[in-house]
């Protein structure tokens, strides 16, 4: 069946429109990481070339503290979040309970439910667990937080990956006198880790790009990055929020892309 290709008018309309739509998208970042390098106080304004942003936001023990504080529940509700979305996954993939569709149904609301809405349901449980238990929101909070929406975006890459396999190769593994155990760590976990993987740095960067979560949930001497450039923006804007945003930006894309390469290679296998 041959398809009919665009003449004329027609393709260059094509054509414009997805340089329009690049430019939309990316304009933004190039300004971004330009004016992050401009030796002007003032935001937009060109005043020639430095580096004195991002040596001050290295000598910064704020923002050192910030981004410390971010790798730290990044990892931790990372780790937190594959364990229990892998093991929600084989649950919901490969066996029958009763309740199996409410679990289904409840484990997508994290990401449907508004940022906002969550944020709140998740301040009211802390706040009130607080006065029982008599805690302060920090760490804790923040990480069970970023573990509570994770594990639905985890859950979703790793049946994506359980979904394509053939289950016929557990099934001969245990024909084999394979214990289940054995057949899960030399057969089913090696085929998923490719899931596995892309869900972690998944998570990894979604936490570490949160703030409307994090801002509700945060206790008193106690944040992260993208909240710390967020209580910047108050005080006003100068380009080392410029300089914080790029070094965000590039940890993200480096994350983003690790995980497409680790998509690419599922697909591949």
């Amino acid at each position: 069946m041959s398809v009919t290709q665009p003449r004329g008018a027609t393709k260059r309309l094509l054509q414009f429109n997805s340089w329009f739509v690049y430019l939309f998208f990316y304009a933004p970042i190039i300004l971004l990481v330009i004016f992050s390098f401009s030796d002007s106080p003032n935001v937009g304004v060109w005043g020639g070339f430095t580096l004195d942003w991002y040596s001050e936001f290295a000598d910064s023990s704020q923002t050192r503290s910030a981004l410390g504080n971010s790798i730290k529940v990044a990892l931790v509700s990372t780790v937190i979040s594959v364990v229990l979305g892998t093991m929600a996954a084989l649950a919901l993939e490969r066996f029958t309970f009763r309740g199996k569709r409410v679990f289904d149904a409840l484990l997508y609301l994290p990401i449907i439910i508004p940022d906002v809405t969550m944020a709140i349901m998740l301040l009211l449980f802390f706040s009130e667990a607080a006065n029982i238990l008599g805690f302060q929101k920090g760490f804790a909070t923040i990480a069970l937080s970023h573990v509570a929406f994770n594990i639905s975006f985890v859950s979703v890459v790793v049946r994506a990956r359980l979904a394509g396999m053939d289950q016929r190769l557990e099934e001969a593994a245990v024909d084999l006198y394979a214990s289940r155990w054995k057949a899960f760590r030399h057969v089913t976990l090696p085929l998923i880790m490719p899931g596995i993987a892309g869900g972690a740095l998944l998570a990894l960067t979604l936490s570490l790009d949160d703030v409307v979560i994090t801002q509700f949930v945060n206790g008193p001497g106690w944040t992260t990055l993208p909240v710390f450039v967020f209580g910047l923006i108050r005080k006003g804007v100068t380009p080392l929020i410029n300089a914080v945003s790029v070094v965000m930006l590039v940890i993200s894309t480096v994350l983003v892309l690790l995980s497409l390469i680790t998509e690419r290679a599922r697909s591949d296998s």
